[in-house]
């Protein structure tokens, strides 16, 4: 069998889903294949403010909103000591019933609605579909090759493959395209808890981020039917001191190093395994050839410190459905006509990038930042709250009075034939 689509997605997560979507809604003819069968497990969890515009865009909002998720104000810290921040609340900065509020979401669930929603929309979606290869006309991709649950192959030809494959990163790995960020290498343990304490009222669904030593933090994330998303963050070396590699034992040590997190999870009880994962930051070097564009975590991956994964997937979704769709009216969709979406998503990534590392930085605080110069806090919450593509030039500017930042990645660019 031999199929023919205006694109096909590899990977029915938000990225994915999020491309198909938007590209069904141009009238566009897409695919999308899904190794895994839905719903799946996946890590992920809290949607920051600027999510909101990808999400009405593609006619997510209602779905929310019915819901049973947990919706989000706001974010606050915690020292080490247990000592709480006053949250920051998002409606004091927006519009209280569209931006301001979000939502802290069950990956399983959510992913499922968004692939309902692609579907409804006019999206075909294949579950339990591998994608085992990519087809080539000389230097363009023109389609991909797919074994169906049943072992049976057959071709997929498309003016346009998006991977969407998320932290696989399927064409990055393959053409090692893939480039590290050594200076953001963590590992992160989590699990959850069911009965664990949460704050009353507007801030039962916040978002906290507890410290522990070495510039390590806890996620602290508030979901439905009383369970509650809980991991700590560090250095490798710092979590794996004293020989322990043991991702329960490593937790349980860390939980006694921030009184809030101990005190709040007191009440509760683990509910699941403990998961370990590693070397969060990585950017592929292109992220687009002829015929072909990338997505989501399938294109760059940032620690997550400040949810960001979410709202960058689903925006890179959507930019690349709208280039998509002027490649196609135009008959073009060589490596080139990505060019504006490459630069849209280089500049979110390294405005984003930019705050984790003044964040890691031992030099730097926040608050202090912020006291000295007074006007950059609006440009802070901003940032902090996904609205990265703009110019922050003089937040940067105040930052750089106590720590040096990174110079821009030179990665992410399309890739463009000889």
């Amino acid at each position: 069998m031999n199929e023919t689509f205006d694109a096909v997605v590899v990977g029915a997560g938000p990225a994915g889903c999020a491309t198909a979507t938007a590209l069904a809604l141009h009238g566009r003819r897409v695919l999308v294949l899904e190794r895994e069968k839905f719903p799946r497990y996946h890590i992920g969890e809290s949607l920051i403010p600027f999510t909101y515009h990808a999400l009405e865009r593609i006619g997510m909002i209602p779905r929310l909103r019915r819901s049973g998720f947990p919706r989000k104000y706001s974010v606050q810290f915690v020292a080490p000591s247990g000592r709480a921040s006053q949250p920051f609340y998002f409606f004091n900065r927006y519009d209280r019933d569209t931006v301001a509020q979000t939502w802290q979401v069950l990956r399983s669930e959510f992913d499922q609605m968004l692939v309902e929603n692609a579907r409804e929309k006019g999206a075909e979606v294949r579950e339990e579909s591998e994608v085992v290869g990519l087809i080539k006309d000389g230097e363009r991709h023109v389609g991909v090759r797919v074994r169906s649950r049943d072992g049976r192959e057959y071709a997929v030809h498309a003016a346009v493959t998006v991977d969407a494959t998320g932290r696989e990163a399927m064409v990055a790995s393959r053409n090692a395209w893939r480039r590290g960020d050594p200076k953001l290498n963590k590992i992160a343990v989590w699990t959850y808890y069911d009965g664990a304490m949460r704050d009353p009222g507007i801030d039962e669904g916040a978002t906290t981020v507890a410290f522990v030593p070495d510039k390590g933090w806890f996620w602290y994330i508030p979901q439905h039917n009383d369970r509650v998303s809980v991991g700590v963050v560090a250095d490798g070396k710092y979590l794996t001191r004293g020989g322990i590699k043991d991702p329960r034992e490593i937790f349980h040590r860390e939980v006694k190093e921030n009184r809030w997190i101990e005190e709040h999870l007191a009440p509760g009880r683990s509910c699941g395994e403990y998961w370990l994962t590693g070397e969060y930051t990585y950017r592929s070097e292109f992220c687009a050839a002829d015929g072909l564009v990338l997505v989501g975590d399938a294109y760059g991956f940032l620690d997550p410190v400040f949810s960001s994964g979410m709202m960058l997937a689903l925006k890179s979704g959507v930019l690349a459905a709208d280039t998509i769709h002027e490649a196609l009216l135009a008959g073009d969709a060589s490596a080139t006509r990505f060019t504006g979406y490459s630069k849209a998503m280089h500049e979110s990534i390294e405005n984003m990038r930019k705050l984790v590392y003044a964040f890691y930085d031992p030099n730097v605080s926040f608050k202090t930042v912020t006291e000295r110069h007074p006007a950059v806090a609006d440009d802070l919450t901003d940032c902090l709250s996904g609205d990265v593509g703009k110019d922050f030039t003089r937040m940067f500017g105040a930052f750089e009075e106590f720590t040096r930042l990174p110079e821009p990645l030179s990665l992410g660019m399309p890739k463009v034939s000889a």
